[in-house]
């Protein structure tokens, strides 16, 4: 089976391994794959035509998406602390 991850360049590309992280491409966040917040918008059937898949966290970094404020509470603490506001507000979790 094939899978498509985003690489550290923002580009898509294919992978043999499904992705460790899922993101939303227009909010420019990763997050857990079993974040309530996302799953809770795939539920609405929000999100899928923008959902991206990551290897790792430092790949989402790189492609230039900030952590999930539910899921990874510290990560984003910590992105917001340090002033790294590449990445747009999360859609439903400014």
């Amino acid at each position: 089976m094939r899978y498509v991850l985003v690489g550290r360049d923002g580009a898509p590309y294919a992978s043999a391994s499904p992705g460790a992280l899922g993101g939303h491409s227009r909010g420019r966040l990763y997050g857990r794959l079993d974040c309530p917040s996302a799953l809770r918008a795939l539920g609405r059937g929000q999100y899928a035509e923008h959902r991206v898949f990551f290897a790792d966290e430092v790949t989402a970094v790189a492609a230039g998406y900030r952590p999930c404020a539910v899921c990874l509470p510290r990560e984003y603490a910590r992105w917001r602390a340090g002033g790294e506001r590449t990445a747009a507000p999360c859609p439903t979790h400014p």
